[in-house]
């Protein structure tokens, strides 16, 4: 098989893919570019609409946000919805709702109100609401079985209309990738079945080994695989320093539709993991999902068997100092009972039970039979541990030692930063090539 050489190579398909793919074709004078995805389709890991909550995670709702790290991830969410508004998505697949954060007890409510007295100049459209309030309008958060409101203080912090919250990032991936293509005077090719294995650098060039032995090779490649990356960074020798441990999320679904908006909780700070929260799912007539759980697994891929496991422990790189790291975060008793919990949600019986516990916090009048475990939904994110830093990193990772190879690790919010992290890439690659990036149009139509 002739070689095709690209100046551009991406390493999955996925909305960090596509959004890179995108921007490339899009706002800069690269000519080339190819996209090279495992299996049969785009986004049929993370991205696709089963395997994450569904929402836009602008920083106006997220209690584990600093005003900075809001201010920098309302900036890529914004990002979304003027590419959905330029290629006219709106109400397609990105629709606005009502969303909010809720405190349950007085230490909570307080926090609430904090919260929204600091992030109310930043989001004009944010809104507090008191119990009275809630009565009116997630009323099931406020009332028991019997009728009664729930004896605890609580409030909230969000927004009933005129701010886009809800998106589904798979079919929002296949867009980016038919746009990219569309583009005049740009290649974008895609790949499918096509699994990486290998890339190596000889002389200027990397040249990609996959499963099914396409004959690729790139000026520049960026690798946007999930938990994968890491993996292919280590095969190359980059990122040595860094280990990966895998956290599963897992869904139930309600029978019927139970909430108006999302509702989330406010998060422990000690856990590096997402709050549970309940989200109106797109995919099953708006009925509510609640979620996700937090479940270590030896593997870098959900439901696809056992074949990642070898991969895991390879990018697990372990060492005392991982150890070391596990026993900082792992040895609190809370962090610890959280893991325990979260491992008993997953049995058949007896983790329906445990969950509704939780799930009342949200709803006081749940109960076991309105919900079931939801099958198939969830996925993997791969939390980073910087080893020099005996620290668990608890943001999106990145390896560029500017050598023509990047490696992108992106947990939540991964998928509402995704132009955010392609307009980075894209200067960064554009430097190293001597290329344009077009930063005056990509902020008149992404940005402005």
């Amino acid at each position: 098989m002739q070689e095709k050489h690209y100046e551009v190579v991406i390493v999955g398909g996925g909305i960090s893919g596509g959004a890179l793919a995108y921007t490339l074709a899009q706002y800069t004078d690269i000519k080339s570019i190819a996209i090279i995805e495992k299996y049969e389709g785009l986004a049929t890991l993370n991205t696709k609409g089963t395997a994450n909550s569904q929402t836009i995670h602008c920083g106006d709702i997220e209690t584990n946000y600093t005003i900075d790290k809001a201010k920098k991830v309302k900036r890529a969410a914004d990002m979304i919805a003027k590419y959905c508004k330029k290629h006219d998505y709106i109400g397609k697949f990105i629709f606005e709702g009502q969303k909010m954060a809720i405190g349950v007890g007085d230490s909570e409510v307080a926090f609430i109100k904090d919260r929204y007295e600091v992030f109310k100049e930043l989001y004009p459209y944010l809104e507090f609401y008191d119990k009275d309030k809630l009565k009116q309008i997630e009323p099931k958060v406020i009332f028991d079985s019997n009728g009664n409101p729930r004896p605890e203080d609580v409030a909230g912090l969000g927004v009933q209309s005129g701010a886009y919250t809800t998106i589904d990032f798979g079919a929002m991936t296949n867009t980016l990738v038919e746009n990219a293509q569309k583009t005049k005077g740009k290649i974008c090719d895609l790949y499918l079945n096509s699994e990486v294995q290998n890339i190596t650098k000889v002389g200027d060039k990397f040249y990609i080994r996959t499963a099914n032995k396409i004959s690729v090779s790139a000026d520049f490649v960026v690798v946007d695989a999930g938990a994968h990356s890491l993996w292919l960074a280590h095969k190359m020798g980059y990122g040595k320093n860094l280990s990966a441990i895998c956290i599963a999320g897992s869904f139930y679904l309600t029978k019927q539709k139970l909430l108006n908006g999302k509702v989330y909780m406010v998060q422990n700070p000690k856990l590096p993991f997402a709050a549970l929260h309940g989200d109106p799912d797109l995919l099953a007539d708006g009925c509510t999902r609640f979620g996700p759980t937090a479940l270590t697994m030896p593997k870098l891929e959900r439901y696809k068997g056992c074949r990642s496991v070898p991969e895991f422990f390879q990018s697990l790189n372990f060492t005392p100092k991982v150890a070391k790291v596990f026993w900082n975060n792992f040895g609190d008793s809370d962090v610890r009972n959280f893991l325990m919990r979260n491992i008993a949600f997953e049995a058949p019986v007896l983790g329906k039970k445990l969950f509704v516990k939780n799930a009342k916090k949200i709803i006081p009048s749940i109960r076991e039979e309105d919900i079931y475990y939801a099958k198939g939904f969830g996925g993997v994110r791969a939390q980073i541990i910087d080893q020099d830093k005996l620290e668990l990193l608890l943001g999106e990772a990145r390896i560029d030692d500017n050598n023509g190879v990047i490696f992108n690790m992106t947990p939540s919010p991964g998928a509402t930063s995704c132009f955010g992290n392609a307009e980075r890439d894209a200067i960064s690659i554009c430097s190293f090539l001597g290329k344009k990036f077009d930063a005056e149009k990509f902020e008149n139509e992404l940005v402005k």
